[in-house]
């Protein structure tokens, strides 16, 4: 727990070994390293935690780095028995799972579609806490699934790359115990994980729909090519897509998704 002689503490890894964590003080990429040890045969739940990131890749290939101890930036295996064809849905599951944690540690975030924690600034303004990046690796192993969250704990403003970012200090004013946050994570993973695994995507729809802070707002949808939709997003559907004014839209085949007003 941090404290004023040690405001950032680090990890506790024994915390952290019953449930297949690995602590490694710097990486360039946590999905990098986990997708490495996927085609190496690794088993499903390896988790890679580093404690400074410095060239982690989030979607559209945007790169950033982390303030030694200053986030939770980790990976997990995951080696799904559902088709392909549902694997839309994992980052969405990643996204449910984080919301729950933060909530149950006093932090009231929500996701915008498909998979960004957000919470509300001072001035009600909807700001990035976290990210999250699904990726599809194969190997001789079988196909597996690396989900990366990076989730800014203690950062200050000026240690944050936008803006539009905060981190859970600058959003509460509280200390957060990244070890017990980390625990309760992977725990609410596992639980949407195996919801998922058991059903598809009906069978953690409706978890989805209480966190998602998009429904019921006016969003533009930016398309490749420079074309846009525009109107009310209503729902989102089975297969994780976001229904806007009608018509359903894959997270892979959007750029943007932003308010209009």
């Amino acid at each position: 727990m941090p404290t004023a002689a040690d405001p950032r503490p680090p990890l506790d890894s024994e915390r952290l070994a019953p449930y297949g964590v690995e602590v490694v003080a710097n990486a360039g990429s946590t999905n990098a390293l986990v997708a490495e040890r996927a085609r190496e045969g690794a088993p499903a739940w390896l988790v890679v935690v580093t404690e400074h990131q410095t060239a982690g890749r989030g979607r559209l290939d945007r790169v950033w780095e982390t303030p030694d101890r200053a986030a939770l930036t980790f990976s997990t295996l995951l080696r799904p028995a559902r088709s392909g064809a549902e694997w839309p849905w994992l980052p969405l599951v990643a996204g449910i799972a984080a919301v729950g944690a933060l909530r149950e540690h006093g932090v009231q975030a929500g996701l915008k579609w498909p998979n960004d924690v957000m919470v509300a600034g001072a001035d009600g303004q909807s700001l990035k806490l976290a990210g999250i990046l699904a990726e599809r690796v194969e190997s001789p192993h079988g196909n597996a699934a690396v989900i990366g969250i990076g989730l800014n704990v203690s950062q200050t403003a000026e240690e944050l790359p936008v803006g539009t970012a905060t981190s859970i200090a600058l959003a509460t004013g509280a200390p957060t115990d990244r070890t017990a946050l980390l625990v309760s994570l992977l725990t609410r993973l596992r639980q949407e994980y195996d919801a998922w695994s058991a059903g598809g995507g009906a069978r953690v729809r409706g978890d989805y729909l209480e966190v998602c802070v998009t429904l019921g707002h006016e969003v533009r949808v930016s398309l490749p090519g420079g074309e846009t939709l525009t109107g009310e997003a209503t729902d989102v559907d089975d297969a994780g897509r976001l229904v806007v004014a009608g018509t359903p839209v894959a997270a892979g085949d959007v750029l943007h998704v932003r308010p209009t007003r």
